[in-house]
């Protein structure tokens, strides 16, 4: 079953510490726009079904990216999205709302999506992956 709106901004507001929701709904849109640059084929539509539908239109709809970030450059490029964001706290947008995605998707589903994605993205899903 797929998580509702509500529910999936709740739980990215409580892991991010987020104030109000509205922080939590910025961090969501900008990581899942980033994201969906990064994700492509059946891995992203997998990936966005199993995602309220306000975020799965997100996910589908970006701008493919140039080249594949690192997972330091996604960082950056979420604190240059985010209003007064800096590295650090970027890296916590990123932790909440990425580890929110994994728990929506399965083992397999993730594996499918850091394989397309270069080393160290585990690490912001919170899914740390054996060496």
């Amino acid at each position: 079953m797929v998580m509702r709106w509500d529910a999936f901004l709740a739980v990215v507001q409580e892991r991010g510490e987020y104030s109000v929701p509205q922080e939590a709904e910025r961090a969501v849109r900008v990581v899942l726009a980033l994201l969906g640059a990064h994700v492509v084929g059946a891995e992203r539509a997998e990936l966005a079904a199993r995602l309220p539908e306000s975020c799965a239109l997100v996910l589908l709809d970006p701008l493919p990216a140039a080249e594949p970030l690192t997972p330091e450059r996604f960082v950056r490029a979420t604190a240059a999205w985010i209003e007064g964001a800096t590295e650090e706290t970027a890296k916590w947008d990123v932790g909440a709302v990425l580890s929110v995605v994994a728990d929506a998707a399965d083992e397999e589903l993730m594996r499918r999506v850091l394989l397309q994605l270069p080393p160290g993205y585990d690490l912001l899903f919170g899914r740390p992956q054996p060496t």
